[in-house]
């Protein structure tokens, strides 16, 4: 089970901590289905069936948050109650007011609630004591936010920053396109997106494309930044790098996946996992030392209280 997106964070090194009561914590906001006046259920589940909310190999934690959402479109709660008005408008012979129309949807919404189909989705979260890591499988910032203040709901005080580099990689990536080059480890792969700052915010994407040196060249002289770039790390991991410091489309690539050889189930996520946390590690490493190395920790604690303040 490798992850797909990387919203990477920071903690202590080592980070200490106690399993049993970890697993504690988590559980007070262990998964429970949508009850039907629910919109939206999210809590924590067993990364492997019948196991501890925290899963644990080689002491490497595996976490994953369960998010249950109902379907019901405003369409379709329109459709419903705008045969309702028309049947209280036969009754009573003009059409209701503003006010009940209200009263109706409300009351409708309410009533196909219990009857909406509901998707669930699951977010991983991989924790590295050892090295420090806190990584979130999000493939959007919006997305790691909810995993991190269910997190922070369940530890309340828990030692956590965004990981901040020396040099942005805008400002990186951008270079390494205009020397055609990248760092020691990485190779620049087909796909880049570079951004004009100006107000038209001019964009040039590159799929699967030839990347031309002149033609970059070209978009860097016009003033256009590298906002996304795919790389390649030890022919092992290839990825894209964004502007925010996200690794996005992570794909470990044949020489990692042929070592995977078992067939039962556990036992694959548990070697997958662990294969994963050690390649990734040192890919993490790679790509802060690319980036000019990590700024020193203000040891910041978080809170529940400051959640929404310290991940903004």
């Amino acid at each position: 089970m490798w992850f797909k997106n990387l919203q990477i964070y920071r903690l202590p090194r080592p980070w200490k901590f106690d399993l049993q009561e970890l697993n504690a914590q988590l559980s007070t906001q262990s998964f429970q289905p949508c009850a039907n006046s629910e919109m939206q259920s999210q809590g924590w589940i067993a990364p492997r069936e019948n196991g501890e909310l925290v899963h644990s190999v080689n002491r490497q934690l595996l976490l994953q948050l369960s998010t249950e959402r109902k379907l019901l479109p405003n369409s379709v709660i329109n459709q419903v109650s705008k045969a309702r008005a028309l049947e209280i408008e036969e009754q009573q012979g003009f059409k209701p007011g503003r006010k009940l129309l209200k009263e109706i949807k409300e009351q409708v919404g309410e009533e196909l609630l219990p009857r909406a189909f509901s998707i669930q989705r699951m977010t991983s979260v991989w924790i590295d004591p050892i090295h420090g890591w806190l990584v979130i499988d999000a493939s959007s910032p919006t997305r790691a936010d909810e995993v991190l203040k269910l997190l922070l709901k369940c530890i309340n005080q828990l030692p956590i920053e965004s990981l901040r580099v020396n040099l942005s990689p805008l400002t990186a990536m951008t270079d390494w396109l205009a020397g055609s080059e990248a760092p020691a480890e990485f190779t620049i792969d087909q796909d880049t997106e570079l951004r004009s700052n100006g107000e038209s915010k001019a964009t040039v994407r590159y799929v699967r494309h030839t990347l031309d040196p002149q033609e970059i060249a070209s978009h860097i002289a016009s003033g256009k930044q590298c906002t996304k770039l795919a790389l390649t790390w030890a022919d092992k991991v290839s990825f894209v790098l964004t502007e925010n410091l996200a690794v996005k489309r992570l794909q470990a690539l044949d020489v990692l996946t042929e070592k995977s050889e078992s067939h039962h189930e556990d036992e694959k996520l548990d070697g997958d996992f662990a294969l994963m946390c050690g390649e990734l590690n040192l890919l993490l490493n790679d790509l802060v030392a690319a980036l000019g190395g990590e700024i020193q920790s203000r040891n910041l604690v978080f809170s529940e209280a400051k959640a929404d303040v310290a991940m903004a």
